[in-house]
């Protein structure tokens, strides 16, 4: 019988930065970057794991790259792909199944929950807790979002907080510098979407929507 306290699962909606020690089965649905250490690793379809690698065993039906090292089964199935590099003990590949030496560029994903509160006539800070960009191999400087959709307001840079932009960074996300300042009209609610891209070009994809509840003060 599987020991379900040793059963670590990243569900589809959570995003993983860091370490995975002394794991016994981790079942990866989301995202994860980082080191992990444990007896089986799961990477479901859709999920995706990157970083340093080593464990007992491995079912791979998502995306997995980096340093992988798995001492005994890795086994890719037909929608797998493992690249980078790879040490195993045995390998078990579906046909459709990848695996290859050749690390590849991940595009950007967006996470965060997409919604600001902002006083009528005011400005906040968007937070990475707000929103934020996920990339495993680019650093913040070099991640890019491009803000289209704007609805009563602005976003701007605490630098010169007058003034619209079109781009920034994840690094100024990080450095607190990125705003939303709410134009003044009555309507309760603002939004802006955004896309992100990488160094290479590549984006997250259809831009997404962060939305602003306006608070109106009598």
């Amino acid at each position: 019988m599987e020991d379900t306290s040793r059963v670590l699962i990243i569900r589809e909606d959570t995003f993983l930065k860091g370490e995975i020690r002394n794991g016994g089965r981790i079942e990866v649905f989301g995202y994860v970057e980082g080191d992990i250490a444990g007896d089986l690793l799961v990477v479901q379809p859709g999920g995706r794991c990157f970083g340093k690698v080593k464990v007992d065993a491995a079912d791979v039906r998502g995306q997995l790259q980096g340093d992988i090292h798995v001492r005994q089964l890795i086994n890719i199935r037909g929608t797998g792909e493992v690249t980078g590099n790879v040490k195993y003990g045995k390998l078990s590949m579906e046909l459709g199944g990848v695996l290859s030496a050749e690390m590849r560029n991940i595009p950007p994903s967006i996470s965060g929950d997409l919604d600001l509160s902002v006083d009528k006539g005011k400005a906040v800070r968007i937070t990475p807790q707000d929103l934020s960009a996920i990339d495993p191999d680019d650093v913040a400087e070099l991640l890019t979002f491009t803000v289209s959709q704007v609805r009563n307001g602005f976003v701007t840079l605490a630098t010169d907080p007058a003034r619209p932009v079109e781009v920034f960074t994840q690094a100024d996300l990080e450095q607190g510098t990125v705003l939303f300042r709410h134009d003044g009209t009555d309507e309760p609610r603002a939004s802006f979407a955004v896309v992100v891209a990488d160094r290479a070009g590549a984006t997250s994809g259809a831009a997404q929507t962060v939305n602003v509840a306006v608070r109106s003060h009598a």
